[in-house]
């Protein structure tokens, strides 16, 4: 006999609990606790009593989910349990998971590992009842039991008994004898008896050794599932003498069985082809130096910051509009990813992050658009550390998974960045599990694909979505590389940190670089910022320059547009110079030099305003040239004046026009001053953060399990306690007591007198009725008030909506 699987150890069949509401009973508050925290959807309502708390831990949606949260030997224990005798021994679950005749030392550690397995079956409220008489609850064993329509992962067919049920009774008694039993007065007894030769190892060898070797072969093609074949109606010999002896039993016209008895038979008892009672392994794949591996995430961390940051400010002046159905249109991701020098996909990835973290979100108005938000000004305020710790904040709780874009909703419709079908619950989850698992390798080691997500499938084996956990453990790799949580694969000192609920910023700011206030100018009209710039600076340098590459060193590259474009945000060609000659540790080249003044001298000598528009210049032969040009036929112009042509576009277009044709116009106003062409950045109101998606219910506090428990064993105490049923009551077994007012009223007196309980049925305003024990203090004004066990709190209740009274019982006073 085996050890006993829990800690309380084996009952007596006299003890034994008799229906999961008493087994729920029987627990301590702590296990009571414990069953509520890792099933939270039963807290909803909190249960009145014991009996309501295991009839909602047996509903469908309750058990699904909690089978969905088993690992895979746990899983694989219910499911030998859905297909064993009802209730079940101890001994027998064991054959069914380590063999019959397996030893201790040969069975892949199954026996050692099913005490766990069951105990994590019994504080799930899956399986009840002692070892001698294990039970799986209803629910569970109809969702894993095997049946025509939906085979068990077992892959065990029925029970001889389910087979032949509706067989005719000549039909089972000429199987009883072609298997050579004696015949029987009634079918119910063949079928025993023929259950009882399946059931016998000597018996049953000594049956197949009589079989044809071609028989031998079709049972091995059936039994380890699927469990059913196909016959034709004039079978070979090897089929129909296997169906003439019961070993193979018609389930139609045209397809018959293995019955589950002779698959155990030829399975050697196991209920599994391959049991996995122990988690896979996740081995150290490579292992760096930790310093070099916070190096590396270090310098992904300072190029995320670089990336969103440049994402934010390029949808600040005209963002990208909102779908009609929501999301980004897949020309302005395009648009965006060439942008950034990305991919699509890992576009797709930072536009997700920046709106996780309510730096970006729609502005509401009637042409909708994508801008940043008042959060991104905060954000640039931080240092670069409190930076990044506000962007893995937000990263590893949230469930939008950019991973999915691309992909097809169950209508077929694309899935679009910051649409509102990319939420997945499941994401923190496995997020957060697989920064464990690399937390819990060597410093410094990273860990094969693999392995990881072989670990992760056997930890959580869900049914239907496990694919769905796989691809969500590949993204999280990739996303925690180029966020810099891991580098070369190995969780960072502050990735660590970030796990553990602890504040990376310390970790990682020594490992940033500080920011510099200079860059290097070269003759090739490039300058190379050796690290990150001050704010200042590289708000400045953006705008004059032109970003060429980027990486530990940035290089920028100054063109006559860019120049221009700084001319047109309000600067003179001599700030220019006085600004590179500040912030350049080099001396000015010459050639930048003279394209600054180049540009600056042909800067405004062309002059467009709103007339619809026109062009002035005191300049009448380039107002000659200008018209000549074939390239200003679509512009619209004809001559005003000497000095002024007028236009039909408008005078945005017209800048553009002339832009294109090699000119540098500048705007100017109705007074005749240039206008500075910057545009003012647009901000949407203030934003909140998109909340992540939770996966069912919150898991409740201890404070919240503590008030439960109290609650639900007050509420069993009023709906198991034995009372005295007064005379005249008309009290029916399960229902609320019937007395008269003044039999009501005469009994809370005398109770509040003496000091004694009660137990009451009480309707309160919402017509819903309940039960109730009480200790009366104080009966007036049509009120009485006491102390409600139910509760666990003093309350007040109407005497009119007390529907009857009972004295306890003496021996539960």
């Amino acid at each position: 006999m085996p050890e006993p699987s829990s800690a309380a150890g084996s009952a007596t069949a006299s003890s034994a609990p008799r229906s999961l509401a008493e087994a729920l009973r029987a627990r301590d508050d702590a296990s009571l606790a414990a069953l509520l925290h890792a099933r939270p959807d039963l807290l909803g309502p909190v249960p009145g009593d014991m009996t309501q708390l295991a009839t909602r831990a047996g509903t469908r949606a309750s058990v699904v989910r909690a089978l969905d949260r088993l690992d895979r030997f746990a899983l694989q224990t219910a499911e030998a349990l859905a297909v064993a005798p009802d209730p079940c021994p101890y001994p027998v679950l064991e054959s069914l998971l380590a063999g019959e005749h397996g030893s201790t030392g040969e069975d892949n550690g199954a026996r050692a590992e099913l005490p766990r397995a069951l105990a994590t079956l019994r504080d799930q409220a899956l399986v009840w009842g002692d070892d001698e008489r294990l039970r799986l609850v209803r629910t569970a064993r109809e969702l894993l039991a095997p049946s025509a329509g939906r085979p068990s992962p077992t892959g065990l067919g029925p029970t001889v008994a389910e087979a032949t049920a509706g067989m005719s009774p000549t039909r089972v008694q000429e199987i009883v004898a072609a298997a050579g039993l004696p015949a029987t007065h009634d079918p119910v007894s063949a079928v025993t008896a023929l259950t009882g030769l399946f059931a016998d190892p000597e018996r049953m060898s000594a049956l197949l050794d009589e079989a044809p070797a071609e028989a031998h072969q079709v049972l091995g093609r059936l039994v380890w599932g699927p469990p059913y074949g196909e016959v034709t109606p004039n079978p070979t010999a090897p089929v129909r003498w296997l169906r003439d002896h019961g070993l193979l039993l018609p389930a139609s016209a045209r397809t018959v069985v293995l019955p589950r008895e002779v698959a155990l038979h030829l399975r050697g008892g196991l209920a599994h082809r391959v049991t996995e009672p122990v988690a896979p392994a996740v081995p150290a794949d490579r292992e760096h130096r930790p310093q070099l591996v916070d190096a590396n995430a270090a310098g992904q961390a300072l190029a995320a910051l670089s990336t969103v940051e440049e994402l934010v400010k390029s949808w600040e002046h005209t963002g990208p509009p909102v779908l009609r159905a929501g999301g980004l249109s897949v020309r302005d991701l395009k648009r965006t990813a060439a942008t950034l020098d990305v991919t699509e996909a890992t576009a797709a990835f930072w536009i997700e992050l920046a709106y996780a973290a309510g730096l970006l979100a729609s502005d509401g108005e009637a042409d909708e658009r994508y801008a940043p938000t008042p959060a991104f000004d905060d954000w640039l305020e931080l240092l670069p550390a409190e930076q990044w710790s506000a962007l893995a904040a937000a990263w590893l709780p949230a469930t939008r998974t950019a991973g999915l874009v691309g992909d097809q909703d169950s209508k077929g419709r694309t899935l679009s960045v910051l649409g509102p079908e990319l939420d997945r619950s499941a994401a923190p989850e496995v997020r957060r599990r697989v920064l464990e698992l690399l937390a819990a390798l060597p410093e410094g080691g990273s860990a094969a694909p693999d392995p990881l997500l072989a670990r992760l499938a056997w930890e959580r084996p869900v049914r239907g979505t496990s694919g769905l956990r796989a691809r969500l453990a590949q993204w999280t790799l990739t996303e925690a590389e180029v966020l810099g949580v891991t580098g070369r694969g190995a969780l960072a000192a502050h990735g660590r940190a970030l796990l553990e609920h602890r504040d990376p910023a310390p970790l990682l700011a020594p490992l940033l670089p500080e920011p510099v206030d200079h860059v290097l100018l070269q003759a090739d009209l490039t300058a190379v910022a050796p690290g990150p710039l001050r704010r200042a600076l590289g708000d400045v340098l953006a705008v004059l320059a032109d970003v060429e590459s980027k990486g530990g060193a940035t290089v920028y590259r100054f063109t006559p547009g860019s120049v221009r474009r700084s001319l047109d945000s309000g600067r003179t060609a001599s700030d220019l110079h006085a600004f590179l000659a500040e912030h350049s540790i080099t001396p000015v080249p010459q050639p930048l030099a003279y394209l600054i003044d180049d540009v600056a001298r042909r800067h405004g000598h062309l002059r467009v305003g709103a007339a619809s528009s026109y062009v002035r210049c005191d300049d009448d032969g380039m107002l000659n040239e200008i018209l000549a040009d074939k390239r200003s036929a679509g512009l619209g112009l004809r001559r005003l004046a000497p000095t002024v042509l007028a236009a039909q576009a408008e005078p945005g277009a017209l800048l553009d026009g002339l832009r294109a044709m090699g000119y540098a116009p500048a705007a100017e106003s109705r007074t005749g001053d240039v206008l500075v062409a910057r545009a003012d950045a647009h901000r949407t109101p203030a934003r909140s953060a998109p909340v992540p998606v939770p996966d069912g219910p919150p898991v409740p506090d201890s404070t919240l399990l503590g008030a439960a428990v109290r609650a639900i064993r007050a509420g069993d105490l009023a709906a198991t306690a034995v009372r005295k049923e007064p005379v005249a009551a008309s009290a029916v077994p399960g229902e609320l007591p019937r007395t008269s007012p003044a039999e009501t009223l005469a009994t809370v007196q005398a109770a509040a007198l003496t000091g004694s309980a009660v137990w009451i049925g009480y309707v309160n305003a919402d017509g819903a009725a309940s039960q109730r024990v009480i200790d009366p203090v104080r009966v007036e004004g049509g009120f009485v008030t006491g102390y409600d066990h139910t509760a666990d709190e003093v309350r007040t209740y109407a005497l009119h909506r007390i529907t009857g009274v009972a004295e306890l019982a003496e021996e539960h006073l």
